[in-house]
């Protein structure tokens, strides 16, 4: 998968990713939350500079028994332990020349920070069961999930390997701070869906990019593509109506299907001539009016469906309607 993407944050980030790929020896840390991206930023910083040619080889430290990571890293010679019946190359020997990607670098244990540490000091290392060292030039991007400061100030990672780790840095925004790029990456993957299923391609709702928009995503771009891949396959039609999520409250739901648009509700010029509680509730009325209007506007009058993007019951959804005389549809 490239990166995809045109909001603020992310042209920053990948301004960043284009001054670290160019100085291809320097250590690099890119930091972010689950699901942003890091290992597509890791490769991006290896196949832009002068390494492209050479592997790129990704490990998740925190995949990796703890008994044999140095075994991972290092490799060993034949009789190095019981069962190690032929020499085996580390990875850092099959990633000579290119990239050595350690993601979840955060859960790498302190006996195997040591030998990393060591080995970023002079580039050289010792296979499990060698007689001598030897020397390979790789670069070392490494990726954590949370703050690494953090984990070195509890104890849990050695201060001295942070240092080396973190001569470049990149941030990795999370999906919430990248708002224009959603509707990219939703078209980006249902087109690789429809690719990958050889079946037609097919497109959002805009009630479901609505609150797209505006929901936190959580678990970020893998969130959002495991999202659209399962509604891709259930939805029969060309277009795919996916209900907001039970964590996604009344609140949330407002403000995507609705916007500035109820915000921007003029005051009451006499609304100061009143107590405070008077002109709350006339307030209130008026975004109840508004937002109803909108939603049955936006679903045809279909009660049912303004129901389930209001993430009500459909009778109370009714209730309300009456309330303040909204027709509606019935037909569902």
């Amino acid at each position: 998968m490239p990166l995809v993407g045109r909001s603020e944050a992310f042209l920053d980030m990948i301004k960043v990713v284009g001054r670290v790929a160019r100085h291809g020896d320097a250590t690099v840390l890119i930091r972010g939350e689950t699901g942003t991206g890091k290992e597509l930023v890791a490769r991006a910083t290896h196949y832009l500079g002068r390494r492209s040619s050479y592997p790129f080889v990704p490990v998740n430290c925190g995949a990796l028994p703890e008994d044999l990571i140095e075994n991972e890293l290092f490799g060993h010679r034949a009789g190095a332990y019981t069962g190690a019946g032929a020499e085996v190359a580390g990875l850092i020997r099959l990633a000579d020349r290119g990239t050595l990607f350690l993601d979840e670098i955060d859960a790498l244990p302190l006996k195997a920070q040591v030998s990393l540490l060591r080995f970023l000091q002079d580039g050289c290392y010792r296979p499990l069961g060698g007689q001598r060292e030897e020397a390979s030039n790789v670069r070392v991007v490494a990726a954590c999930n949370g703050c690494l400061e953090d984990e070195v100030k509890a104890g849990h990672f050695r201060r001295d390997l942070y240092y080396r780790l973190n001569l470049l840095s990149i941030t990795v925004p999370p999906l919430r701070e990248r708002g224009a790029d959603i509707p990219l990456l939703s078209k980006y993957f249902l087109r690789e869906f429809a690719r990958r299923y050889a079946s037609c391609e097919k497109d959002l709702h805009s009630h479901t990019l609505s609150w797209f928009l505006h929901y936190d995503w959580p678990g970020n771009v893998r969130e959002l593509e495991n999202l659209v891949h399962r509604e891709y396959l259930i939805c029969e039609g060309r277009e795919l109506l996916i209900r907001a999520p039970s964590e996604f409250n009344d609140s949330d739901q407002q403000r995507a299907l609705l916007g500035e648009r109820c915000a921007a509700l003029p005051l009451q010029t006499d609304a100061l001539a009143t107590s405070y509680h008077l002109a709350k509730a006339h307030a209130l009325e008026q975004f109840d009016r508004a937002y109803l209007t909108e939603l049955i506007h936006r679903t045809h009058g279909n009660v049912t469906q303004a129901a389930a993007l209001a993430g009500k019951e459909r009778r109370a959804m009714g209730k309300l309607l009456k309330r303040y005389g909204i027709g509606y549809v019935v037909r569902d």
